[in-house]
């Protein structure tokens, strides 16, 4: 057996106003604890006058307990006026896909899930539609339908709500192509726990076939953004980018297929990024550590 199989890897987020010291304390306060550091990140916002870092260390030879070492990071902490949090990597989230008829980025989550690639437990999808239930069929994950009119929309979504929190415990959110609106109810109940992915032509091409749109004004450059979800539409903090060139040679067509790829890959990133608590955020943006 490696000795890569005894480890049992803990991960520590922290952040708050910059100052000496930092770094030095969280290492001693871990080192006197028993546990060795994996790997740790660090970044500094200058302006802000903010420090981040992401220590990924093993517990598996602490010769304290779990209390008593976050006793010590809380005091570390409170000293230093720092925020933190710390998951101790034996439960895996547990998420929630909703899509609507669009299948891309959803085949996507579930085929990298099931390769290993994305360390989380995929427990519901959830859809206005019953288009999709076929996929989620041929990977056994519960298929709920909520149908949406103008006039059901808020009960469909307390109803939504209410499966999530109480019957499956959802800790992530992802919209993978969900043609609905959540409401600010919605984005408080999972604060920075629901991650939206957009074509990037907003806010130049708002509303239906921003492609088409696109194409018509000679674009040369398409993208897509995946963010939380906040009640400012589109706005939250951005997690992943990314973009590819395009040229007067491509058809309407070829925008989609490339966007499609787009979208599928970079909701796949961010969602990598969140469930490996990679993820800080602040003022609105966030600071996403390396993989």
């Amino acid at each position: 057996m490696s000795s890569d199989e005894h480890q049992k890897l803990a991960t520590l987020r922290i952040h708050g106003p910059d100052s000496h010291g930092i770094v030095a304390s969280f290492s001693q306060l871990l080192y006197g604890h028993g546990c060795g550091i994996f790997d740790a990140e660090q970044s500094t916002d200058r302006e802000a006058n903010l420090f981040f870092q992401r220590i990924h260390f093993d517990h598996s030879k602490m010769h304290t307990d779990r209390i008593t070492l976050e006793t010590g990071i809380k005091e570390v902490c409170e000293r230093f006026k720092m925020d933190y949090t710390l998951n101790w990597g034996d439960v895996k989230k547990k998420v929630c896909i909703m899509v609507s008829k669009y299948d891309h980025c959803l085949w996507e989550i579930l085929l990298r899930q099931k390769a290993g690639e994305l360390d989380c437990e995929i427990s519901l999808i959830i859809s206005n539609h019953p288009d999709l239930k076929y996929i989620a069929d041929s990977f056994n994950v519960p298929f709920e339908v909520f149908k949406i009119t103008k006039e059901t929309k808020e009960e469909q979504e307390k109803r939504e709500l209410d499966m999530m929190v109480n019957e499956y415990q959802i800790d992530l959110v992802i919209l993978a192509r969900y043609m609905q609106i959540i409401s600010d109810n919605f984005c408080k109940t999972f604060d920075h726990k629901v991650i939206n992915i957009h074509h990037s032509f907003l806010p130049a091409f708002i509303g239906s076939k921003p492609y088409h749109r696109a194409h018509e004004r000679g674009v040369k450059l398409i993208g897509a953004t995946a963010h939380y979800a906040t009640a400012d539409l589109d706005e939250g903090p951005i997690i992943e980018q990314d973009i590819t060139r395009i040229s007067h040679r491509d058809e309407v067509s070829e925008l989609l297929r490339k966007g499609r790829i787009l979208e599928k890959n970079v909701l796949v990133h961010a969602v990598k990024a969140h469930v490996e608590d990679r993820v800080i955020v602040y003022n609105n943006k966030c600071v996403v550590f390396g993989d």
